[in-house]
């Protein structure tokens, strides 16, 4: 969530041809001692301010709980890291996958109460290249995607493949799970949750150095090049709106109006693309980006709710 200040570095290095297309890689891609663990680190800015006590507070409640780590590994070989928190026998599992950046500890840990909560068994995950999951290079859903698969998969030989899943995300762990809604999930993934999605990874790239008032097309080029040499990955690949085009799944989005990191247009575009009969967005008055539960958990929880009480019926 602090893409801002990576890509304003970015953008310095921009000039130095080979060496930096790499620098640029490496920063907006690259693994960082930030990400490798410390899942306390507040998020910065005016913006959050104000939240910073509910965050906290959040994060300490949730920091209580009892979990069981888990480590998988990915079909590219990664080794991928989990907390399972168990509430009871057979019920309904939340997947959760924070986001860029981020930790599922400081980013879920309002699902997570709430999964306790409501009866709900929770698997939050650090997404690769983050947290104790390895990997050398964040791509923004590209394969991230792939993991969400491998994840549901982990479940199922665990739980048995009639365990009802629900897929959950915010900023990139929503983008994430919207983009593995075409992969040919499972019956027992029931739905999906996504908190602030953006609609693809070019978009989003796109529009924050548009934000920082960068050359856009010479800076975009010298990052997506970058994660093609050294990442292996292409930027372009896929994208969340690809995906709500081959999605029937049921999906709540929920976006605040006053994101300017990720516009709310952005999950507008993907309510709009989406296919599923079963599909609802919801706009939180004055929420930044990621904040919408911090500014209005009583509705949050709401249509979190009614959402899963529909869909797992």
């Amino acid at each position: 969530m602090n893409m801002k200040k990576i890509i304003r570095n970015t953008g310095a290095v921009i000039s130095v041809g080979g060496v930096g297309v790499y620098t640029a890689y490496k920063m907006v891609f690259g693994k960082t001692k930030k990400n490798d663990g410390l899942e306390t680190e507040m998020l910065q800015g005016k913006q959050y301010e104000p939240y910073e006590p509910v965050i906290k507070s959040g994060m300490e409640k949730a920091g209580k709980l009892p979990f069981q780590r888990i480590f998988i590994e990915s079909r590219d070989g990664i080794t991928l890291a989990g907390k399972y928190y168990h509430v009871k026998d057979g019920a309904p599992l939340i997947l959760f996958f924070h986001g860029y950046r981020g930790s599922a500890l400081r980013d879920g840990n309002g699902i997570l109460l709430y999964a306790k909560e409501a009866g709900y068994n929770a698997l939050l995950v650090d997404q690769r290249c983050h947290g104790k999951s390895g990997g050398k290079a964040i791509t923004f859903g590209i394969k991230e995607r792939y993991d969400c698969m491998d994840w549901i998969r982990y479940v199922n030989r665990r739980f048995g493949d009639t365990t009802p899943i629900v897929l959950a995300g915010i900023s990139m762990g929503a983008s994430t799970v919207l983009m593995a809604a075409d992969l040919g999930l499972p019956v027992n993934v029931k739905g999906i949750m996504a908190d602030c999605p953006y609609s693809a990874p070019k978009e989003i790239l796109r529009e924050v150095m548009k934000q920082m008032k960068f050359p856009v097309n010479v800076t975009y080029t010298a990052v997506r090049l970058g994660a093609k040499i050294f990442g292996g990955f292409d930027i372009e690949e896929h994208s969340a709106i690809e995906s709500m085009k081959n999605c029937y799944l049921p999906v709540l989005f929920i976006h605040g109006d006053e994101d300017y990191f990720v516009p709310c247009k952005m999950s507008e575009d993907c309510f709009d693309a989406c296919i599923s009969e079963d599909k609802k967005r919801v706009v939180v008055p004055g929420a930044a980006h990621g904040m919408s539960y911090c500014v209005d958990g009583e509705l949050y929880k709401k249509e979190m709710n009614e959402f899963l009480q529909r869909i797992l019926l």
